[in-house]
């Protein structure tokens, strides 16, 4: 075990080297090929490329290099062309704190029964005079950059849980194809590795991003802890 994997469990670094295809013995050899191929994208402000953040990106692309460059690289670029978004972006700026206590995005403290950090959108509590979209979006990817942080979670991973239980045509009437675009990206390449293709925008989805969002017509989150998601509850994406 090296230094970048200090804190794991034994139990986690087994998963890691099964799952991930993670070698201790070659950490530090994968992280500089991601980071000498920073060169070939001049046009990307890279600010972070230290050896634990890059760990980061090799741990979602299961240590192909190439994709795990590919999403270091989206990571910056998103940021580059939305700068708005990430002006002031931490918790006490008023927008992303105001969604936060109104549990946009909601964060269970235990994980599931595969050790991923579950978070929880009730799309009908969304009160437009309160929260625009773009501040719950803020907020959802800042719990995100947060909880990454975490060396299991990057590893065991995250699912988006949403209710669209009583959704109004009013409130969907906000959701326009270049805002849910928007969203859909930043997910992308914030922490969220599995959107379903068959969306309401239905392209634009890369390959692995296919099974952290639930959306559910209803509520059946109890047998949801006991057993994977099945039944009343259907894989999609936004």
């Amino acid at each position: 075990m090296t230094h970048l994997q200090t804190g794991l469990s034994p139990e986690t670094i087994e998963k890691a080297h099964l799952e991930l295809n993670e070698n201790p013995d070659a950490l530090h050899q994968d992280i500089q090929q991601v980071r000498d191929m920073i060169i070939t994208r001049p046009d990307i402000g890279f600010l972070r490329t230290d050896d634990a953040f890059i760990l980061r990106f090799l741990r979602a692309r299961k240590f192909h290099q190439t994709d795990a460059f590919r999403l270091l690289a989206q990571y910056f670029q998103y940021r580059q062309l939305n700068l708005d978004m990430f002006k002031n972006f931490k918790a006490d700026d008023p927008g992303i704190k105001r969604a936060l206590i109104d549990g946009f995005p909601g964060v269970l403290e235990k994980c599931d029964h595969y050790g991923r950090k579950i978070l929880l959108l009730f799309a009908a509590n969304w009160d437009q005079s309160r929260n625009s979209f773009i501040d719950i979006l803020r907020a959802i990817l800042l719990s995100l950059e947060v909880l990454i942080e975490d060396q299991e979670l990057q590893i065991n991973g995250f699912i988006l849980i949403i209710d669209w239980s009583n959704f109004s045509f009013k409130q969907a009437s906000k959701l326009t194809p270049s805002i849910l675009k928007l969203a859909i990206e930043g997910l992308q390449v914030c922490g969220m590795d599995g959107l379903d293709p068959t969306s309401v925008l239905g392209a634009g989805l890369d390959d692995f991003v296919r099974s952290s969002i639930w959306l559910i017509g209803l509520t059946p989150l109890l047998g949801y802890f006991k057993k994977p998601l099945q039944g009343s509850v259907y894989l999609m994406s936004l």
